[in-house]
């Protein structure tokens, strides 16, 4: 299977899930093995070129935004022997939490992650299925700059070109697919 093969395999659906909005459905390549396989070798290998342009630092967390971003980042931070720590909305951590509130296409949302789960001074990488407006994307990077880690990269699936969230995000932004 090749990497063309994978990102043939997003969906749309329009107006969903409110009119006038063309979702780009990920989950499909995820019923694959083979296709995770090489969509998670495809990010990886990225990841590699973008860190080694960095400096080549070891990347100690991978961070994955609720919720398709938990399996992306499981999976990432398992291929690249790092530790994973899933970003959540609010009220779903327990413990003490950091947290961020920000604007997403729908109206405001709260991103929490876990207290004491990213150090300071650790190399981060942000992951997610698709950058849209960036706010997701920059409230996780907040929330590891807030932990006085350093973000190094954030890798999407898909990245709507048009609403220019790529522009509001400060680590280098990295898109399997533009659209």
């Amino acid at each position: 299977m090749k990497f063309e093969d994978v990102i043939a395999m997003i969906r749309e659906y329009p107006d969903f899930p409110k009119k006038g909005i063309l979702f780009r459905d990920v989950l499909p390549i995820f019923r694959d093995p083979k296709a995770v396989e090489v969509l998670i070798d495809h990010l990886s290998e990225k990841l590699s070129e973008i860190n080694a342009k960095n400096g080549g630092s070891k990347i100690d967390v991978v961070v994955g935004a609720e919720a398709r971003g938990f399996i992306l980042g499981a999976l990432l931070a398992q291929r690249i022997g790092a530790a994973f720590v899933p970003v959540r909305k609010s009220g779903k951590l327990p413990g003490k939490v950091s947290s961020v509130v920000y604007e997403k296409e729908y109206g405001p949302d709260t991103m929490e992650v876990q207290y004491g789960s990213i150090q300071a001074n650790q190399n981060v990488v942000a992951i997610d299925d698709l950058l849209a407006t960036g706010g997701t994307a920059g409230a996780v990077e907040r929330l590891v700059m807030e932990q006085g880690a350093k973000i190094i990269a954030n890798l999407f699936i898909v990245e709507l070109v048009d609403l220019e969230g790529a522009k509001k995000l400060t680590a280098q932004v990295y898109s399997a697919y533009k659209c």
